[in-house]
């Protein structure tokens, strides 16, 4: 269906206004700025597909946010995504200056998401990133309060692992 020019006008105003924080989700999600675009991007066309049917505007981020979380998982299961992928080196040191330390934590954190499956990472950006509830979450999601719950539980233990063997590293070779 066609947008008329009152719909096209809306949607593009909410996609200036949100396609920021959209990609930086993605890229909570995926670890990668290329494949977060690519998310974003047909997050986008499918918002754009079902615009006409966007009946309350507050609801609105809720169905992105489900759209993004969906087109992650469904991406996550093709083949071709579950070769291996070659990957920027993280520099040795953390550059000199303020914020280096929180920039340097940020990274740490960030390698340790992206080891976590991706129904476990998604429960986690879902809950602490994006701030929903279990219920929220497993409406996203399309499964159980129980399943959001347990994959919550299951990332949180496996990152907490992941730090402290980081931190542990860390302080040995310093």
């Amino acid at each position: 269906m066609r947008l008329d020019d009152d719909a096209r006008r809306r949607f593009g105003e909410y996609f200036a206004a949100r396609h920021i924080v959209v990609r930086r989700t993605a890229y909570l999600l995926c670890g990668d700025w290329h494949w977060a675009d690519d998310l974003t991007q047909s997050t986008f066309i499918k918002v754009a597909a079902g615009w006409h049917r966007i009946r309350d505007a507050q609801l609105l981020d809720a169905y992105v946010r489900t759209c993004l979380v969906r087109t992650f998982l469904a991406d996550t299961r093709r083949s071709w995504r579950r070769r291996e992928r070659s990957y920027a080196d993280v520099p040795d040191g953390a550059v000199g200056g303020e914020g280096a330390e929180s920039s340097a934590s940020r990274m740490v954190f960030a390698a340790a998401l992206q080891q976590l499956p991706p129904r476990q990472r998604t429960t986690i950006v879902c809950r602490y990133y994006q701030g929903l509830d279990v219920a929220e979450t497993a409406a996203v999601l399309g499964c159980s309060e129980g399943t959001v719950k347990s994959q919550t539980a299951k990332a949180l233990s496996a990152l907490r692992e992941r730090l402290s063997a980081g931190l542990k590293e860390e302080s040995c070779q310093n």
